[in-house]
């Protein structure tokens, strides 16, 4: 069984965005929300990403 390694996307003083490359083959995504992780698989991760994009547009306007 292969290790999974992990890479950091980006990072706050609060927040932390980070990949697993699984033994699988499969990459998950994680969201550290302080005390709160959210786990995603590509698919998810794909339509969250949309999500936010949304969010910084809309944000914008204001």
């Amino acid at each position: 069984m292969a290790d999974t390694e992990t890479n950091t996307i980006v990072e706050t003083e609060s927040y932390l965005a980070w990949l697993a490359e699984e033994g699988d083959g499969e990459t998950t995504y994680h969201l550290e929300l302080n005390n709160v992780t959210l786990h995603f698989f590509q698919e998810e991760w794909n339509e969250f990403l949309d999500l936010a994009r949304l969010l910084v547009k809309d944000a914008d306007k204001k």
